[in-house]
């Protein structure tokens, strides 16, 4: 074997090489990506069902002066079961119907000058409001994620090694804003 040919498949093992190492680097990112994604979600599901146990919490503080229907109390007891297991997209519907119960809860606070000043009320109230803001934040972070994950996922040369895996896009993570009733304390 000649010195042109040992050096033909040298060249070619590197070229090989190379190209491997290549996929495996682009591959390890898009599953670094989806892991942080994961965990992201993860940090807002506890999140949402904190709220979704201070919501309970302040349903019982106000139970005492407006009668709230037992399918309310039903309704957050198996949002707080679905928010573990709920997508991306199923997330959305868990937290408008959230926010609908809260906001109906603050309506009726607003209506009770008692109520208002209840220390158990203020507390929950604020805790919640500090729930939404870590909520909103986890979001930002996922969707920059996600961003950064469907970038990757359509731009050359890393949409050749997501094709390969068929990977699919990932969904974003869009939550309304929470449009309550003010309640003055």
């Amino acid at each position: 074997m000649g010195v042109y040919a040992i050096l033909g498949i040298a060249t070619v093992l590197v070229v090989i090489a190379v190209l491997i190492a290549w996929f495996i680097s682009i591959y390890n990112r898009f599953f670094s990506l989806r892991n942080s994604a994961e965990s992201t979600l993860g940090q807002i599901r506890v999140a949402m069902k904190k709220r979704l146990d201070m919501i309970d919490q302040l349903l019982g503080a106000v139970k005492s002066y407006a009668a709230f229907e037992r399918d309310t109390m039903e309704k957050i007891t198996h949002m707080r079961s679905a928010v573990g297991s709920a997508s991306a997209k199923d997330m959305r519907d868990l937290d408008d119907e959230a926010k609908s119960i809260l906001g109906r809860v603050y309506a009726v606070a607003e209506s009770y000058p008692d109520l208002k000043t209840s220390t158990v009320v203020k507390d929950l109230t604020n805790s919640i409001a500090e729930l939404e803001n870590e909520i909103a934040r986890q979001r930002y972070t996922y969707n920059n994620i996600a961003q950064e994950y469907n970038t990757m996922r359509e731009t050359i040369p890393s949409n050749i090694v997501g094709g390969l895996l068929n990977l699919s896009k990932m969904d974003y993570l869009e939550l309304g804003e929470l449009n309550v009733p003010e309640v003055r304390f």
